[in-house]
Parts: C-alpha cells; sequence; structure tokens
C-alpha cells in the first residue's frame, strides 16, 4: 500500500490481493474485449498489437506472457486459406475485373489479420496466465 504523510492509504495495489480472490473472466470474453486476463477490465493491447507492460487496474505484470509466433502463423495458414476460396469463388461466379479484386480482397485481408491477430494473442495471454505459465518462471 502506499500511504501519505501518516494519512489513511491513497492506493492499494491490487496485486497484494491473493489469486484465488479475483474473478476468473472467460477466455472468450478477455480475447473479444482484449482485457486483462486477471481483473478483466485493464486493457491488454496498446496500439494495434503491442501488449501493456503493465494491467493499469490491477497492475499484472504482462511482460513475461508472450504470444510468440503462434497467432501469426495461425492467421497466415488459417485467414490465407479462407481467401484464396473466397477469391476463387468471386472470380468463378462473377468474374471482375482484375482491380475489384484488389479493392476487395486488400483491405479485408488487412481487417481481418489484425483483427484475428489481436484475437488470438490475447487468447493465448489468456491461456499463460491461466495455466501460469512464462518465460520468467525461476
Amino acid at each position: 500500500m502506499i500511504a501519505t504523510a501518516g494519512h489513511v492509504p491513497a492506493v492499494c495495489l491490487l496485486e497484494e490481493i491473493p489469486l484465488s480472490n479475483w474473478p476468473q473472466p472467460s477466455p472468450i470474453n478477455v480475447a473479444l474485449r482484449g482485457v486483462c486476463p486477471r481483473c478483466g477490465r485493464g486493457k491488454l493491447f496498446r496500439g494495434l498489437l503491442t501488449v501493456v507492460e503493465r494491467c493499469p487496474v490491477c497492475g499484472l505484470d504482462l511482460r513475461a506472457h508472450d504470444a510468440g509466433d503462434g497467432p501469426a502463423v495461425f492467421v497466415i495458414l488459417g485467414l490465407g486459406a479462407v481467401m484464396m476460396m473466397l477469391v476463387f469463388w468471386v472470380e468463378f461466379r462473377f468474374e471482375p475485373p482484375w482491380w475489384v479484386h484488389v479493392a476487395l480482397w486488400v483491405p479485408f485481408s488487412i481487417a481481418a489479420a489484425v483483427w484475428l491477430l489481436r484475437l488470438l494473442k490475447a487468447l493465448l495471454i489468456n491461456q499463460q496466465y491461466v495455466h501460469r505459465s512464462t518465460a520468467l518462471e525461476e
């Protein structure tokens, strides 16, 4: 706790609360909302894909919770396969000019890739937290 010159404590660090007293947010909720896996309130990302170092609400140290390349591999393989099926379907069904493909698939692929990367990163970080598996373990 942080005290101010003999007065009542101004701030209570939520990190001091035992893990068993924290409500367990749903992994799907954590992934879809991009929130802290411990408290379910603090933002997990700074910007598009950068994970914050600490939760601004509960103070959870997120530096060790690294999703690595797992989400990127799933997005490349999964989204690539789905996108190619859609591209072929549009091409053979409607036969649009090439610029329609560019105008349609470039923004879609970028938006879908960023959204899926955030979703999978948050899900993997949540699973690391739940199973207490981090890179900083001794």
